[in-house]
């Protein structure tokens, strides 16, 4: 499965950027996420339970960063369990670029998926993801609009 995008975020980008590096605001932004948790400086836990057609799971994952180039790119490799469910593994890239209102979010991604949820059709399986990833960004720039108009602004208050 392969699912690409560009998102435009309503903040600068070094808030962008933290905000993705941020557990917290990752971990409110996720849809069903449980838990999430830093490991290292590259590499982040985290439990998210998804609903994808007829199969809901637990997914315990596990994402390592690599090629990060502080505030404009970074690779991720990812691989998650939801036991009967299945299993998915994949890489992803993101790119961050200062556009009119904001960041310009670009990604690209590749993935695996395997399991009772590498049985269900490969539309309904693009369908959810995007709505995965459409609901993330919306919740991510939520997580971020108090500082985002600050930085929007030129750090006015």
């Amino acid at each position: 499965m392969e699912l690409n995008g560009e998102q435009l975020i309503a903040a600068s980008v070094p808030v962008v950027w933290r905000g993705l590096n941020d557990v917290a605001i990752l971990g409110k932004a996720i849809p069903g996420c449980e838990a999430i948790e830093r490991i290292s400086p590259e590499e982040v836990h985290a439990k998210v339970m998804f609903k994808i057609g007829p199969v809901r799971a637990r997914f315990a994952g596990k994402l390592f960063l690599s090629e990060v180039v502080d505030e404009k790119s970074c690779s991720l490799a990812f691989e998650g369990s939801g036991g009967a469910a299945g299993f998915a593994k994949g890489r992803s890239r993101v790119e961050l670029s200062s556009a009119e209102g904001g960041t310009l979010v670009s990604y690209t991604t590749e993935a695996s998926i395997g399991g009772k949820l590498g049985q269900i059709g490969g539309r309904l399986i693009s369908a959810s993801a995007k709505k995965i990833a459409d609901d993330f960004f919306q919740a991510f720039a939520k997580e971020l609009d108090p500082t985002a108009k600050q930085m929007i602004d030129g750090g006015a208050t």
